[in-house]
């Protein structure tokens, strides 16, 4: 019983009741749960501050996906940040760092989708950024770009000469301060290096090609891709090299280093003490100012590797390891690999090669050129690498381009089954020309002798190029005459020199040459001629053929006219210093074309800019007659307006030192002006206008061209005011050249001989023309000139139409205004010079037979001279004249109400000059 109750103790057995629920268990499960919606604006909402793309993108979150493992992720990531910063440029100065940064990094990526699109926005985004931008990213782009050249994957290397590409185009500078790495970098994109042959220890390693058939393309084309890229690379040291010169003739280019700046000096400041003249130790583009010491220049305390090709040891080094692998390009390229019946027959991809080859070698030797010690430069080129040249460029000169042979359609090549076409981008004359500029670099006048066999060769080329008449482009033509003058430099002698002149001319004496090519002609015959004329008198050999360049160029600058102004220019400055030189062919040839160069309507001083103008007018200095026919040309010349008041006065003053009224102290060149021409080319001037100009305007008739007044016989002619202002400028250069000729006297009756001659007389005058007139009589009277009557009355009679015009002179008319001052001056010193033109000029004064309009003219007219300072004296001495004018006009004006203008009257003549007189004075006489 015991046993059995503790079981039931232990296992008690619940009893469930009906309609109650089951009690919880103590270990039971609670499987409740609540839920609550999470909301997340912020993430959900846009960045505002960073623009985003089509694909709702900003640029962090495109900078992200750079790094994603998926290289389709990357490329639409790299073509996302093309299309966002083409829409929004101004991130690209937010972000340039990580942009620069990012971009690079993908140069090196092994998919070749993503490269694409990486040099892709590379393109895009060197055309924005500007170099000082990216400067101080340069270094690890340019670090990035190391690592693609140098891949062991054969794609990234092709891509990395896209990138290079890109760099080279927008970033030369920047690139080649990295020259030392990647120099290496492209020797070791077509060579490896190996133990030397010759020797057994590996103290010494060599270069030679590389053949990778895993490339896409051949060993050949892979060769030309990257060597294409060294010939820019090295393109791009030389622009950048400021301190390089160039023996050869410089292609014209749009970098400042090929411009030069002349030293503009105005002698007026000088001569005023104003500006110091500044003297140099040397001229050149840059003259040194002398100084006892030397700055250390920067170069010098870097290292060796930073200087790069600046520095003689690493070109040095350079080029011994490019120029062996150079020359096996060229033999696998040469002729002499190919069949034996191409014989010097070049294939389009071998000569592309070739002229890489080549082209490289030329930049390399211009690089020598920028050390000081060229000369050891070139005997070390010479020694080592002259025998390698003769043997394997020369071997087969010169080359020629094998055509290649297409099958066209019978309808193209009419029923031919064959057509021979030429391939594209192929130049074999600039082959020939670039290795040629390379040999004769190597010769010199004391290695003629052994050096002929090359040279006749090259010369012979050279010769038989100029004289083919074929078309030359200007890189020919540049690489053509450099060749040409280093060889006149290497055999001085006429006998040689002669017959390379005479080529060169003949090619200058083609038509329709491009202006290029005419420009480098024109410096290669002005740089030959100043060369010989730096030689002495007793040595001196003058080229018959250099002559009769010179004696051609006034006729060629005369037919150019303004079809090419810098054309005209360079003739000029040529001529210039040829007549300078007093080149007796070319002062000639001058004096003969004279009259067309100084043509008033057509010539070509009055059809090219100002400064050409001005050279042309220095040239007249030159000449070695000056007929009656020209200066009456260079008269119009200044009477136009074509050429400026300053210009036409130096011509003037250019005519009066050639003049035998300079007052030169020594014997000056006889009959070059006559005295007679010279004061009809003073007195044309002076007035303005020609003999048929004045005919003409006789017939003109009624305002607004002319202002006439019933007391006076001379009616004026109103010039515009540009044409009065510049024959008033040149005027006073007139009237000061005749002040400085010592007869004053006898200048005087030439002067009014000339007026009574060709202007009294005539009904219409132009105004310019009255007061230039004017303004040389007041400058040339003195007491011991006398005046005949014809010409006290013309002068009168001008004196009162000018002043006349003057006080009709409507002030809303802005144009004549500005003549006021002029004309009022020269009418008042003319009149205080000469009391008996004031007399006769108020004798003239005959009121009655004028209209009532004119009458407050005069009555103005009066009031002024009498208030005039210099004419009080001379009214008062006419007192009874003007009386009696006043007289007249009171007579005219009685029985009406006084003016205000007749009361001003009357107050100044009481007040200046009544108080001179015994008698009453007008106003009582008449009331």
């Amino acid at each position: 019983m015991t046993k059995k109750r503790k079981h039931q103790e232990d296992f008690q057995k619940v009893k469930l009741k009906v309609g109650k629920k089951k009690p919880k268990l103590e270990n039971a499960t609670d499987t409740t749960f609540k839920t609550k919606a999470i909301q997340i604006p912020e993430q959900l909402k846009e960045d505002g501050l960073l623009p985003t793309q089509n694909r709702k993108l900003n640029i962090k979150d495109l900078l992200s996906q750079m790094h994603h493992y998926s290289a389709g992720v990357k490329q639409n990531a790299l073509l996302g940040l093309k299309d966002l910063l083409s829409q929004y440029p101004f991130v690209i100065d937010a972000h340039l760092s990580s942009i620069i940064s990012e971009v690079a990094a993908v140069f090196t990526d092994k998919d070749s989708g993503v490269r694409g699109a990486a040099v892709h926005l590379l393109q895009f985004l060197a055309s924005k950024i500007r170099a000082e931008q990216i400067a101080p990213f340069f270094p690890l782009v340019s670090a990035h770009l190391s690592s693609a050249m140098t891949h062991i994957s054969e794609g990234i290397q092709e891509d990395s000469l896209k990138v290079l590409d890109v760099l080279l185009e927008q970033y030369p500078a920047l690139l080649t301060d990295r020259s030392s790495i990647l120099l290496k970098n492209f020797v070791e994109l077509i060579s490896h290096q190996q133990l030397s042959k010759r020797m057994k220890s590996r103290e010494k390693l060599s270069w030679m090609l590389s053949v990778n058939p895993n490339r896409r393309v051949t060993s050949q084309q892979w060769r030309l891709n990257v060597l294409i890229r060294l010939k820019k690379f090295l393109q791009a040291v030389v622009d950048g090299s400021s301190e390089l010169e160039d023996e050869g003739l410089q292609e014209q280019k749009d970098s400042p280093h090929s411009v030069r700046n002349p030293v503009c000096i105005s002698w007026k400041v000088h001569a005023n003490n104003q500006q110091h003249i500044q003297l140099y130790e040397n001229g050149g583009l840059r003259p040194k100012i002398n100084s006892s010491f030397r700055l250390r220049s920067l170069a010098s305390v870097m290292d060796s590797a930073e200087k790069g090709l600046s520095s003689a040891e690493n070109l040095k080094s350079f080029i011994e390891i490019i120029i062996p692998l150079l020359i096996e390009c060229w033999i696998e390229a040469s002729p002499a690999q190919s069949a034996p019946i191409l014989g010097n027959l070049l294939e389009s991809e071998s000569q592309q090669l070739m002229q890489q080859v080549l082209s490289i070698i030329h930049l390399l030797w211009k690089l020598t050129k920028r050390h000081d010690e060229t000369y050891k430069m070139e005997l070390w080129l010479r020694m080592n690498y002259l025998v390698d040249f003769k043997h394997h460029f020369m071997r087969h000169f010169p080359y020629s381009l094998q055509e290649t042979v297409k099958h066209k359609k019978k309808d193209s090549c009419k029923g031919n089954k064959y057509c021979m076409t030429s391939s594209n981008n192929v130049d074999h004359l600039l082959l020939n020309l670039t290795l040629c500029d390379i040999m004769v670099s190597l010769a010199s006048a004391s290695t003629l002798q052994t050096d002929s066999g090359w040279l006749d060769m090259i010369r012979k080329f050279v010769t038989d190029t100029l004289q083919d008449g074929s078309r030359l482009n200007s890189k020919q033509v540049n690489r053509l005459l450099g060749v040409t003058w280093r060889l006149m430099q290497i055999q001085q002698n006429k006998v040689a020199t002669e017959p390379l002149i005479k080529a060169v001319y003949t090619l200058y004496q083609q038509r329709n040459l491009l202006f290029p090519v005419r420009t480098l002609l024109l410096k290669f015959f002005s740089r030959v001629y100043q060369k010989e004329d730096l030689r002495t008198q007793r040595i001196r050999s003058r080229s018959k053929v250099l002559s009769r360049w010179l004696a051609g160029l006034p006729q060629q600058l005369a037919l150019l006219g303004l079809r090419n102004p810098e054309l005209s220019n360079q003739l000029i400055d040529i001529i210039h210093s040829a007549a300078s030189r007093s080149n007796k062919e070319l002062l000639q040839s001058l004096q003969a074309t004279a009259a067309r160069i100084y043509d008033p309507l057509d010539g070509t001083l009055v059809l090219l800019p100002a400064e050409a103008q001005r050279r042309l007018v220095q040239l007249v200095y030159f000449l070695p007659c000056l007929p009656a026919s020209l200066l009456a040309c260079l008269s119009r010349c200044c009477i136009m307006g074509r050429m400026s008041s300053e210009l036409a006065a130096t011509l003037i003053g250019i005519l009066h030192m050639r003049s035998s009224f300079a007052g030169w102290k020594c014997q000056v060149q006889d009959n070059s002006v006559n005295d007679v021409d010279y004061f009809s080319f003073l007195f044309s001037t002076l007035i303005g206008f020609s003999r048929e100009e004045l005919t003409s305007l006789q017939g003109i008739r009624g305002k607004p061209h002319i202002s006439q007044t019933q007391l006076s016989p001379v009616r004026l002619y109103l010039t515009d005011l540009d044409q009065f202002l510049h024959h008033w400028a040149v005027t006073e250069m007139i009237c000061h050249s005749l002040s400085t000729i010592p007869s004053q006297s006898q200048c005087f009756d030439i002067l009014q001989t000339g007026i009574c001659k060709y202007l009294v007389g005539l009904v219409v005058i132009p105004d310019s023309t009255a007061g230039s007139v004017l303004c040389a009589i007041n400058k040339l009277l003195d007491q011991a000139c006398i005046l005949n009557e014809n010409l006290h009355k013309f002068l009168a009679s001008c004196c009162y139409s000018l002043l006349y015009f003057l006080l009709t002179l409507d002030k809303e008319d802005a144009e004549h205004v500005q003549k006021r001052d002029l004309l009022w001056g020269s009418c008042i010193s003319a009149l205080a010079l000469l009391p008996r033109l004031l007399r006769l000029m108020l004798q003239s004064l005959q009121v009655s037979r004028i209209c009532r309009e004119e009458l407050p003219v005069v009555a103005q007219l009066l009031r002024l001279l009498m208030q005039h300072g210099q004419l009080r004296s001379h009214m008062a001495t006419n007192e009874f004249l003007v009386q009696q004018i006043i007289k007249d006009i009171m007579t005219l004006k009685s029985g009406e109400v006084q003016e205000q203008w007749l009361t001003d009257l009357h107050y100044c003549f009481n007040i200046y000059l009544a108080s001179h007189s015994q008698g009453p004075g007008p106003i009582s006489m008449v009331y």
